[in-house]
């Protein structure tokens, strides 16, 4: 089950995703599948373990094509173990909610993905989850559970403030919300009463046999009660004006009539750009994060 629309999203062969958060790997498979070199961190380390298998399984068994490549680790949101502009794509799906510091994670992303990539943020949307939260404090008053319900222009702004330049939202998983709806007003933990057991086997169903019936069904639902709210959004490249501030002053230089006086300085700045550092590519060790795994509830109703 995608909550990232791959059609609004494109991801081309050979891109390096970073799946944020990954939790049980849903979306790194699918870019595992689409020919991605695919790097899927999450603190839980028992989820990054089962993430490691499948995909060891997924390559045993053919499913990703010739040059994708798939790697599963722990590591911190706040603390990314990669070098700037080391990702051309950037997901985080069902995370931000639970992470106070919210706007140094957006941060991290911005600083890792490289300027013209493109990264999907997902997040449960305001009014389901205030349904959710009205019916149940179990819900979300749990050790590493919800801290926040966004509201789409909150999360628009703050992603607008981290340097990212939005250009498309949607909903999605509009069959899903009266699942949560039930499980609230029965109990989070109580999965016996008959309510929930009948609506998880339909979604379930959903979810294995993709009928036209409920495709349909959800794409009116979505709009109306999408359980989760979907951005996307581009790093945008340095402004012309300042990228072309270096090559002016090196025309200016290079237009400069060759004095004795003159010729000592653009040695010196010659040598200057000659010694200038390059950017390292390799990544550092993964920084564990002593944090405890978040309760992601809202991930999906089939767990």
């Amino acid at each position: 089950m995608l909550t990232v629309d791959f059609s609004r999203f494109p991801l081309a062969p050979g891109d390096r995703v970073l799946d944020l958060g990954c939790g049980a790997g849903r979306h790194a498979f699918e870019c595992y599948r689409r020919g991605a070199q695919v790097v899927a961190l999450d603190q839980n380390g028992e989820e990054i373990r089962e993430v490691a298998k499948w995909f060891a399984a997924m390559e045993e068994a053919g499913e990703a094509p010739a040059g994708a490549s798939a790697t599963a680790m722990e590591g911190d949101a706040l603390n990314l173990p990669f070098p700037d502009d080391s990702f051309d794509v950037v997901i985080i799906s069902e995370v931000m909610e639970h992470i106070p510091d919210d706007k140094g994670v957006l941060a991290e992303m911005v600083r890792v993905l490289r300027p013209g990539g493109r990264i999907a943020v997902t997040v449960p949307r305001y009014g389901p989850e205030k349904v959710c939260w009205t019916l149940s404090d179990a819900y979300h008053e749990v050790e590493g559970g919800h801290i926040r319900i966004y509201r789409g222009d909150e999360l628009l702004g703050k992603m607008r403030e981290a340097g990212l330049e939005p250009y498309g939202t949607h909903h999605a998983h509009g069959l899903h919300s009266p699942y949560w709806w039930l499980k609230c007003a029965f109990g989070v933990d109580n999965d016996k009463a008959l309510p929930v057991q009948a609506y998880h086997k339909l979604l379930v169903w959903d979810i294995m046999k993709k009928p036209l019936a409920t495709r349909l069904a959800e794409r009116a639902l979505n709009p109306v009660i999408g359980k989760s709210f979907v951005v996307y959004a581009t790093k945008p490249h340095l402004p012309q004006a300042a990228a072309a501030e270096p090559a002016a002053a090196e025309a200016g230089e290079s237009a400069a009539p060759a004095t004795p006086a003159a010729e000592p300085a653009a040695g010196t700045a010659a040598k200057a750009r000659k010694a200038a550092p390059g950017t390292k590519s390799g990544a550092k060790a993964p920084a564990k994060s002593g944090a405890k795994p978040a309760a992601k509830r809202s991930s999906g109703a089939a767990k």
